[in-house]
């Protein structure tokens, strides 16, 4: 819940116990929203979700000198210098963003883009030095350079993203994936860009979702109704999305790396197209298929409102539960040919298999024989990483307020102990052919994010598909399960822990702990865990740990060559992952071929702060970015202000443009390029 927004380095970690493994080689990037402008880091004033924040990209160099070396740098997009002009005491704070819930907003110039979620390495088939991406779910990506870690350009100018609602803004907001996918095989990046009709956003509100679905069952039964039902209630609802202007729709983008965007409309067999109902969060790619998922990341007006209104705490809770429903508890799994998309003008066909559970994360194995896709799933059961903890909230064991610490914290007291899954899906025919899952009733509680082996240079896995996955579990935590989501989970339909039992047995805090484990996806089975201490020190303190953002190294030797021929290359190498407890923030290394042994090499610094930290990537070896791919600020820019008040424009030209004109103008985005200062 805290961490520190300065840029730093790069400065040498101090080895706290053990010593860094022989081998150990490239660079490692992590990535963690750290707040606003207005809050300095973390905590932010205003209790909104905590991933509601600026990106700080921290760059681990493993093999220096000097050891392990770490450089810090802002993630500084156009939005984010408007963000900084406009803040609480400038001149034009009238114009400012207000945090809402998950999303940074401004009536006056739109949504914010802040890339703090994952880092895509690419290397395209004829450019010599791999590019890195930085991403967000709620916005365009950003390349940033790999050395200097400034923001370069966006990925597809404003005129080539589809905005989720239209608006007189200069920063539209934008729906899209936080894990694009590089495909070497076709030496492509695959992305999405959606929006959800206002049809779509007001179904998230529970009783009118549940009134819409039973006029639709009456009229389904009842032919006067049915023809009611079609006549006027369902043109009333395209007519109010044609108004306000939002419409349901699904574009497949890929990316050459150094051309415009080509776009592809997903639709269904019937011609309908496809709706998301929640997010596509990630998604992923095999031989011959791009897959794609509704995630379990929803998103709707519950996560939004009240935001800044400065409503009474009665009001607050009322319309939490007026405008709130759980997640859904099922994946729709989209597959899309590839080569349709070589024949396909703009629309290309979809088929859809539904999984009977809710998914996070997944993987896709690299090989697809017979058209049989394999894909690796966390489920995240029953655990809503949507919802945050509010000021308003009370215990779900004693009915006490929650600590006003932990507002803003995602409500991770699980109410169900997560689930890996392993699914085979023949792509051509839209089924699920094959299915298999683990759970663990300590190990698997609230699975988030995963490590496996890559290639250094464009992030792929290397082999056909995956033979060992690593995953991390934030495990269960009883002072952030709230009544609120307590009740929004109490009938949750696939639940395999009782009801009572989800509360039982708290006293022990090392009965569900965050934990670092391997599964072996031949056998479906955890072949290695990592339970991280949870435990009373000398002094009577508690000391508890958590595990965050692993990531696979592949072992080399200490010359920096290839070792030989490994019986598991999945395994042979190391976990870099970041602990966080009470008392400390440190980076731990794991051998990834013996977790349960414990970290070999803990390691910190006095400055490292990074709060809650998020997805990860590593490369073999970083060059500046000499790509002359560069969107020009001020062409994407301009067609949005020329209706603009004169007070936005010169916003632009005092805060904006200059900014970002200064990175464009560095011969490199060199080192120190383009800083961000402090907040």
């Amino acid at each position: 819940m805290r961490a520190s927004a300065a840029e730093y380095g790069p400065v040498c970690l101090n080895v706290l116990a053990g010593c860094i493994p022989a081998g150990l080689r490239g660079h490692v990037y992590l990535v963690a929203p750290v707040g606003s402008v207005n809050s300095n880091g973390l905590p932010k004033p205003d209790n909104s979700h905590i991933w509601n924040g600026d990106g700080l990209i921290h760059r681990f160099d493993l093999d220096t000198d000097e050891g392990i070396q770490l450089t810090t740098r802002l993630a500084c997009t156009p939005c984010y210098w408007a963000d900084l002009g406009t803040r609480t005491g400038t001149p034009q704070a009238k114009l400012g963003f207000s945090d809402w819930g998950m999303a940074r907003f401004s009536p006056s110039l739109g949504m914010r883009d802040q890339p703090n979620t994952a880092l895509v390495p690419m290397r395209f088939a004829d450019e010599p030095a791999t590019r890195l991406l930085l991403t967000f779910d709620g916005g365009r990506p950003f390349e940033i350079d790999p050395v200097s870690l400034a923001v370069v350009t966006p990925m597809g100018s404003n005129d080539e993203w589809q905005a989720g609602m239209p608006g007189p803004w200069p920063f539209p907001p934008v729906l899209t994936t936080a894990h694009p996918v590089f495909d070497p095989e076709t030496s492509t990046l695959f992305s999405i860009n959606y929006g959800r009709s206002s049809a779509s956003l007001l179904t998230t509100i529970p009783a009118l979702s549940s009134l819409l679905h039973r006029i639709k069952v009456v009229a389904g039964k009842v032919r006067p109704l049915a023809f009611v039902y079609r006549r006027y209630l369902k043109p009333l609802l395209t007519c109010l999305d044609q108004k306000i202007g939002v419409v349901d729709f699904v574009h497949l983008l890929a990316w050459d790396g150094k051309g415009p965007l080509r776009r592809w409309q997903l639709i269904h067999r019937n011609g309908d197209p496809v709706r998301i109902q929640q997010t596509m969060h990630q998604i992923g790619v095999s031989r011959d298929y791009v897959v794609l998922a509704d995630t379990s990341l929803k998103f709707g007006l519950g996560q939004l409102l009240p935001g800044p209104l400065p409503l009474y705490p009665f009001v607050k809770r009322l319309l939490r539960r007026l405008l709130t429903g759980a997640q859904r508890s099922d994946t729709s799994v989209y597959i899309v040919r590839k080569s349709d998309l070589v024949k396909a003008s703009n629309r290309v066909e979809v088929r859809v298999v539904k999984i009977e559970q809710e998914t996070g994360h997944f993987l896709v194995d690299a090989e697809n024989p017979e058209g049989r896709i394999t894909i690796h799933v966390a489920h995240e059961n029953a655990t809503d990483v949507s919802e945050w903890i509010r000021l308003e909230d009370t215990s779900a064991l004693d009915s006490s307020r929650l600590d006003p610490n932990l507002s803003g914290m995602i409500s991770v007291g699980a109410m169900d102990v997560g689930r890996i899954g392993r699914y085979v899906i023949d792509a051509d025919a839209g089924t699920l052919v094959e299915e298999q899952s683990l759970h663990h009733k300590r190990f698997t509680w609230g699975i988030g994010l995963y490590a496996y082996r890559q290639d250094g240079r464009h992030g792929a896995s290397p082999g056909a598909g995956h033979s060992s996955i690593y995953w991390q579990s934030l495990g269960f935590w009883p002072e952030l399960l709230s009544t609120f989501i307590y009740s929004l989970y109490a009938n949750y339909p696939h639940r395999l822990v009782p009801l009572k039992e989800v509360l039982g047995g708290l006293k022990d805090a090392a009965s569900r702990p965050s934990t670092l484990f391997r599964v072996d996806t031949s056998t479906m089975e955890i072949a290695d865990c990592y339970p991280f201490p949870q435990q009373r020190l000398e002094d009577g303190s508690w000391q508890s740990w958590i595990c965050g953002s692993p990531q696979f190294i592949p072992r080399c030797n200490p010359d920096g060559t290839p070792v030989a021929q490994h019986p598991d290359p999945d395994t042979d190498g190391w976990i870099f992952c970041v602990a966080v407890s009470e008392q400390s923030k440190e980076i731990w290394i794991f051998d990834a071929s013996d977790l349960a042994t414990g970290p070999l090499c803990r390691l910190s610094h006095p400055d490292f702060d990074p709060g809650y930290t998020v997805h990860t990537a590593w490369l073999e070896s970083i060059e500046p970015r000499t790509a002359p791919y560069r969107i020009d600020v001020r062409h994407d820019y301009d067609p949005l202000l020329s209706k603009a008040s004169p007070s936005i424009r010169e916003l632009f030209e005092t805060s904006v443009y200059p900014h970002v004109d200064a990175v464009n103008q560095s011969p490199s985005s060199s080192a120190g390029a383009g800083l961000g200062g402090t907040h």
